[in-house]
């Protein structure tokens, strides 16, 4: 089964469209069109273009493109600002919130031409943002199981079953599941924490190359548990470090 994947986008509409044509070429190359395209959360925040990068995936569904989203934690923090006006997430760190500089939810919303300093904030958010972003945000899958793989914003809580897993977990998890080595029933690729580079630690893959920090936005492309980083020359394998599994 080939299923193609993006990492964290956070707000990089331009990177996102390199991906995509990444993608497209690999398409071209193989001659398969129709295998998914599996988004790993983290659409807003950070970067300036979060509307826009909403408004490429909401269009890019609606003309039937194989694209599946699943919710990121600034997802879920956006989300939820929008529908009461909460800065806080129950998972999120003593003394932060949404609107705290680098978490990125004043350039949020920015796009939307939104100034996070007034007091009116929310409500100026909730008139200005689209309902169809709404509507995105509040669709956003928790995981996507397909084939050997599952997809996950952050990751899976090790030891519980694939089918038992929690919201929270998913889309929060770090050094419980980054530090575990167990097979986990099927290879879980995510994002959430950035790394350097595309990482292959035997059971799980990390995509998070740093776009919310202006470094790089990574596309790959899965055939069963295989692996490769999608560039402008083409596929490059992505192999299981022998040090990180171990």
């Amino acid at each position: 089964m080939r299923v193609y994947a993006i990492g964290d986008i956070h707000g990089q509409l331009d990177m996102l469209r390199a991906a995509h044509t990444f993608i497209a070429e690999d398409r071209v190359s193989c001659g398969d069109r129709d295998a998914p395209v599996v988004h790993l959360g983290d659409y807003c925040d950070r970067g300036l273009e979060t509307a826009g990068v909403l408004r490429l995936l909401i269009d890019g569904v609606a003309s039937g493109q194989p694209w599946r989203m699943v919710m990121g934690n600034h997802d879920r923090l956006f989300r939820d600002f929008l529908n009461d006006g909460s800065l806080r997430d129950n998972c999120l760190r003593s003394g932060l919130t949404w609107l705290t500089p680098n978490m990125g939810g004043r350039e949020t919303l920015m796009s939307y031409g939104v100034e996070a300093i007034k007091a009116t904030v929310h409500e100026e958010a909730v008139a200005r943002v689209p309902a169809l972003h709404r509507a995105f945000l509040a669709e956003l899958e928790t995981h996507i199981a397909l084939g050997e793989l599952l997809f996950a914003h952050a990751g899976i809580r090790p030891g519980v079953p694939l089918d038992q897993q929690v919201e929270d977990d998913l889309i929060w998890i770090r050094q419980e599941f980054l530090n575990d080595t167990r097979d986990h029933g099927a290879l879980i690729v995510h994002g959430h924490t950035p790394v350097e580079a595309p990482m292959h630690c035997g059971n799980r893959v990390n995509l998070d190359t740093g776009a919310g920090y202006f470094r790089q936005l990574t596309a790959a492309v899965f055939e069963g548990c295989d692996c490769w980083v999608l560039t402008a020359g083409g596929r490059e394998a992505l192999k299981p470090s022998h040090a990180a599994w171990l």
